[in-house]
């Protein structure tokens, strides 16, 4: 995982491009410029079409920083999504454009819902809590702050005790409810105990 300094090199995408994240270029595939993707969707058939243009999260010293750029085309191989882009045409590029992740603006954004897509803005404030066994839930905190990185991404959520960074994967946070203002979370054991803080880092060992 790249260091803290390395990773604050990637700024999300300048205010009114790249309101919405659609994927994470992962490893080359081939020799013909193919990237994995991770996708952060449940439609790829609308955000992943030969044309769509994508907004570029990377550390401003690489190539691609302030860049964008169009798919080409999109396979499957052995159920892995690999996209291949205008811009990429060989393996060379293609490796120098790893762990970038992919936005799309507010335009494409309106063109289409998702259930598993939301602005940052719409998550921060929402009641984070823990169902328990009886039926009902606990609440943890608040939403503080959504941290995007080319690992992964975290939610920060302030708890009486401090800041608590969660991974934001589907694992850890099974549901977000916007209308009951609600996140859902179902932590590993300890995360929320010693792992609060009060400057806003963890333990890199608390990491699930």
């Amino acid at each position: 995982m790249a260091d803290a300094s390395k990773r604050a090199q990637a700024p999300r995408p300048a205010s009114g491009a790249g309101s919405l994240r659609v994927g994470r270029l992962t490893k080359p595939h081939g020799l013909k410029g193919g990237v994995k993707l991770e996708m952060f969707t449940d439609n790829p058939d609308l955000r992943f079409v030969p044309g769509a243009t994508f907004h570029l999260q990377v550390p401003e010293d690489s190539p691609w920083f302030g860049k964008i750029i169009e798919l080409r085309e999109l396979k499957w191989f052995n159920g892995m999504p690999v996209g291949f882009f205008v811009e990429v045409p060989d393996r060379t590029a293609a490796e120098s454009i790893v762990r970038a992740i992919l936005w799309i603006d507010e335009q494409a954004v309106a063109a289409g819902s998702e259930e598993n897509a939301w602005y940052d803005h719409e998550l921060v404030g929402l009641d984070v809590v823990q169902p328990l066994e009886d039926g009902t839930t606990e609440k943890l905190g608040t939403v503080a702050e959504v941290q995007h990185f080319p690992a992964q991404d975290l939610l920060s959520v302030q708890t009486p005790g401090g800041i608590v960074l969660v991974p934001f994967v589907e694992a850890i946070v099974p549901s977000v409810d916007l209308a009951a203002g609600v996140v859902t979370m179902t932590p590993p054991a300890g995360l929320f105990g010693e792992g609060a803080i009060e400057d806003g880092t963890q333990n890199p060992g608390s990491d699930a």
